[in-house]
């Protein structure tokens, strides 16, 4: 065994270590320095952006259960589904309509009078 080949070198020993020495050596300075409060703000910070994505979900499930609403068109009978006070278009007759108040109504431009016509049966005296 020859010991002139034999090197002490502390970097190698050190280069394992030397994160877990950093981590070590930064909270004992936040410990000591009381910095504690700058911990637990990066933790709340931390809790707050992990919790906010599953509370804008469910508002947004609320809100959308609010103004969603699906009914007939009132031309061609086909379902049609929207969100309140928007305007759409009928995906089988193309008839523009408009939802107000969750009530699906055919658009029509101001100053128009929408009619539904009835067929009434009509005998005439002369038919008899």
């Amino acid at each position: 065994m020859n010991f002139r080949n034999i090197q002490f070198n502390p970097s190698h020993l050190l280069s394992g270590l030397r994160p877990w020495l950093n981590l070590f050596i930064a909270l004992w300075l936040l410990g000591s320095f009381g910095l504690g409060w700058l911990v637990n703000s990066f933790l709340i910070l931390l809790g707050l952006l992990s919790i906010t994505p599953i509370i804008l979900f469910f508002g947004f499930r609320w809100w959308l259960q609010g103004n969603l609403v699906g009914g007939c068109c009132p031309v061609c009978g086909n379902e049609v589904t929207g969100l309140n006070n928007t305007q759409l278009q009928c995906n089988s007759c193309g008839e523009k309509l408009f939802i107000r108040e969750k009530q699906i109504q055919r658009f029509s431009v101001e100053g128009t009078i929408d009619v539904e016509v009835t067929e009434v049966s009509y005998n005439s005296p002369e038919d008899s």
